[in-house]
């Protein structure tokens, strides 16, 4: 028979009912019930092909990526991205570690890939307690890393992708050091899902060592080639920023949680929430200033939360900004919280 998503598959749908209700503590059934459909119809579906084993991976790796996160949901992370070839006598190793301790005595845990270089200082610096590594299983140069090797909260992948949806969902900043193929492929792809809104706003931090022209060459590139041929808006570089220290990459994730804390959007509105409230006042220069990403005839304007977070009660306490955004130019956007932050 063919299997449909609507409910009109008989006694499919009567056995799926049976089998939510015979495991018990199901908190979103309708979801589990399009899922097994999924699984149904890709079974139906599979020509004998790796498509069935690809499904099957992907869905158990991530999976178990959501149940090594649950525990620690309420408490901010910083993805860091880098070479796993970098020497523990390098500068760069040095200021990963570094930076790995101050996070970490900031509050904030750390997410990195698991393996060595860049990735074994962050965790030596954050420690155990504070990591995570969420590596990728390759025939040379990654194993975990001894600080996370045999931790719960170490995830090994089959597939890059599932990885790379682990270390962009799980965080609230990313950071990047100088590193190969892998790094630059993470750095675009952290940029593409937040220049186009497909992954909300976080702060991305490219660090050099101190002297260090890694991130200046890949910058002067991106700023000559891509943007002086109109392949990207002058408001993408406000995606990301280029320090060189510890002190100034923890400064920038700090301010922009400073009064900024969440979004959501519900409908065409954009609610931002706030740590903080903000002078009435600046409603109206926040309409003029950023006028090119309000909707024709948009609003913004101070309030309490909508009636339709209320499955969010964690942040019912919050104040929020009501912005009717074009969900266009992300650049512009973050000008727009980096202004709510220093308001």
């Amino acid at each position: 028979m063919e299997i449909y998503f609507r409910r009109d598959n008989g006694p499919v749908d009567k056995g799926i009912q049976g089998l939510i209700e015979r495991a018990g503590s199901i908190r979103r059934p309708e979801i589990v019930r399009e899922m097994i459909l999924a699984s149904l119809k890709a079974g139906q579906e599979d020509d004998g092909g790796v498509d069935l084993k690809l499904m099957n991976t992907s869905l158990k790796e991530m999976r178990f990526t959501s149940k090594a996160f649950s525990a620690y949901r309420d408490l901010r992370k910083v993805t860091v991205f880098g070479s796993a070839r970098t020497r523990p006598d390098e500068t760069t190793y040095k200021m990963a570690r570094l930076f790995g301790q101050r996070l970490s005595e900031s509050g904030y845990m750390v997410i990195t890939g698991g393996g060595s270089g860049i990735m074994q200082a962050v965790n030596e610096g954050a420690g155990p307690e504070y990591s995570f590594g969420v590596n990728i299983r390759l025939p040379f140069e990654q194993k975990p890393n001894p600080i996370i090797e045999g931790n719960l909260k170490s995830i090994s992948y089959k597939y890059f992708f599932n990885r790379k949806v682990a270390f962009l969902k799980e965080s609230d900043a990313i950071a990047l050091f100088p590193g190969g193929f892998g790094t630059l492929d993470e750095t675009t792809e952290t940029l593409t899902l937040v220049q186009t809104g497909k992954r909300n706003p976080v702060p991305i931090v490219l660090l050099d060592e101190p002297g260090g022209t890694y991130w200046i060459r890949w910058i002067e590139f991106v700023t000559e080639t891509l943007l002086a041929q109109d392949f990207i808006s002058t408001s993408d570089l406000r995606l990301f920023e280029r320090v060189d220290s510890v002190d100034d990459a923890l400064q920038r994730i700090n301010n922009f949680y400073s009064r900024y804390h969440s979004l959501r959007y519900i409908d065409n509105r954009l609610i931002i929430r706030l740590t903080s409230s903000i002078d009435q006042g600046k409603m109206e220069e926040f309409r003029i200033r950023f006028s090119d990403i309000l909707r024709p005839d948009g609003e913004i304007y101070l309030s309490g939360p909508l009636p339709e977070e209320i499955d969010e009660p964690e942040v019912a306490d919050l104040p929020r900004l009501i912005f009717d955004f074009k969900r266009k130019d992300f650049g512009r956007l973050r000008e727009l919280i980096d202004a709510i932050n220093s308001a």
